[in-house]
């Protein structure tokens, strides 16, 4: 799960009680407020002081351990809340309240509350939902430390505002950028005018490649060096444009400029080539 615009801490574990940690990136096991508790969709129990995902009741383990979770192979685990899970390999797992996933090799992992997302081959890590992961380690490697990710960012833009786009088209969702981590990145974007009163007509559209370097050293802010390259375009499109940004400790951000009064959609394919070091 990716940290919330406006937000330090995500969800990190969601206990067999329910009630679900908090990271900061840097610290486990934090509590959250009621405010930061709801904004991620739990509930928070004001008695108690926790927030939580469930109510525990000593028959929640059964509904939980869903029989349409599939493994072939020695060592692989699935932990509470995680159904419609196929696994074949060895050694990997899948952490917790996922679903829709395939996990294909060794030692791979999906975080927790990561669903629809496929890892293949070495100690990959899927953390963002709708995400395709090649794990390309060996065996003694560290988990995701040489790895491919697979994500798409969409927004519909109607002014000629420079806004975010967002992971899978979701309001405030972006893709997290791990600690020690060079990433370089391959932006296919693609953009389609649906509407509007300017100039121009539906159907015009522009497509770039949008590609970079992203560097997070420890857990200090992240930096970008990017470019942009111009493929094909149709119509009235000469203000449009997508840029890849970078904000705050670990959010990559795709950053897209549309027209006034033109209903423009955005899709971008992004894939991303991560070096995590020690």
């Amino acid at each position: 799960m990716e940290y919330l615009k406006g937000y330090t801490i995500k969800p990190s574990e969601i206990t067999g009680t329910g009630e679900v940690l908090f990271t900061d990136g840097r610290n486990s096991n934090l509590r959250a407020n009621q405010l930061q508790c709801g904004a991620y969709g739990y509930t928070y129990d004001v008695a108690t002081g926790t927030c939580n995902a469930f109510v525990f009741n000593t028959n929640l383990n059964s509904t939980f351990r869903n029989t349409s979770n599939k493994m072939n192979g020695s060592g692989n685990t699935t932990e509470l809340g995680s159904n419609t899970i196929q696994i074949n390999g060895t050694n990997n797992s899948a952490l917790g309240s996922n679903n829709n996933c395939l996990i294909n090799g060794k030692q791979n992992e999906i975080a927790n509350g990561v669903s629809n997302s496929t890892v293949f081959g070495t100690l990959g890590n899927a953390t963002a939902d709708n995400s395709i992961v090649l794990g390309g380690n060996a065996p003694t490697d560290r988990l995701e430390e040489r790895q491919s990710i697979q994500l798409m960012y969409g927004v519909q833009t109607t002014t000629g505002a420079t806004v975010d786009s967002y992971l899978n088209n979701i309001a405030d969702n972006y893709f997290t950028i791990p600690s020690n981590t060079v990433m370089y990145f391959h932006a296919d974007v693609i953009a389609v005018r649906t509407g509007g009163t300017s100039a121009g007509s539906v159907g015009d559209y522009s497509s770039w490649v949008e590609r970079g370097v992203i560097s997070r050293i420890g857990d200090a802010d992240v930096s970008v060096q990017r470019e942009r390259d111009a493929i094909k375009s149709n119509g009235t499109t000469t203000l449009w444009r997508p840029t890849a940004s970078v904000t705050g400790a670990s959010t990559f951000i795709m950053q897209v400029r549309g027209a006034a009064n033109t209903t423009i959609e955005w899709a971008s394919t992004i894939r991303i080539t991560q070096l995590q070091t020690e």
